[in-house]
């Protein structure tokens, strides 16, 4: 997968992004990881919400409907918690708390 990047701020996201396309990808996600490092992106194809449970490290999420349009972004997301549903959103791109 090609490197993300914010277009509008001429700003690279991710330059390893993973992707996440089975059922199983998108429900292991990144659970069972210590860290996401810096440069790092799991982009969860098809995905509306997202889970922290069993999670060690707060993340950002990017939700993005099919032109890689941001719809939402939720921010410094901890373990144990829950995004709400982004209607019309079709990837999430998970990205080190932070990014």
């Amino acid at each position: 997968m090609a490197a993300l990047c914010n277009e509008t701020r001429g700003v690279a996201l991710a330059n390893q992004p993973e992707l996440a396309a089975s059922l199983w990808t998108r429900f292991m996600g990144l659970m069972g990881r210590k860290t996401l490092p810096e440069g790092a992106a799991l982009v969860l194809e098809p995905g509306n919400s997202i889970h922290m449970f069993f999670m060690r490290f707060p993340i950002d999420a990017v939700f993005v409907d099919r032109d890689w349009k941001v719809l939402h972004v939720c921010h410094g997301i901890k373990p144990w918690r829950v995004s709400r549903v982004v209607r019309r959103s079709k990837r999430v791109i998970e990205l080190p708390a932070g990014t």
